[in-house]
């Protein structure tokens, strides 16, 4: 039998479920977006600097966060050199957070499913 926020590994021991794994994730999620957002809202000017239409900042906000802020941040003055390793480190975090969820997602999710 196990208690509400504990799982059963299995290893037979019983573990405790961390919800700040859940913050955490969540953070990582919608963190990006929240700063795109306020930031967009405190300095529209740079945002047409970096943009010339409303389109792709939307789409980056949906789909690629985390290269929309570093493309934001490094575009004003140009793309030159050392700047190009930026975008493409943020994209490799964009792509990471979705191909993580894809790889964990692989096990039991503790806490979830069949009780058996």
């Amino acid at each position: 039998m196990t208690l509400p926020g504990r799982y059963v590994r299995s290893t037979g021991r019983e573990s405790e479920v961390l919800p700040a794994m859940c913050l955490f994730l969540s953070l990582l999620l919608f963190g990006p977006r929240v700063v795109i957002l306020f930031w967009w809202l405190i300095e529209p000017v740079r945002w047409g600097a970096a943009f010339d239409t409303f389109f792709v900042p939307l789409l980056g906000f949906l789909f690629l966060p985390w290269t929309t802020l570093m493309f934001v941040l490094v575009s004003p003055l140009g793309l030159e050199g050392i700047d190009w390793l930026w975008i493409g480190l943020a994209v490799v975090a964009d792509v990471g957070s979705y191909a993580g969820g894809a790889i964990g997602g692989r096990g039991r999710v503790p806490g979830y499913g069949s009780s058996s």
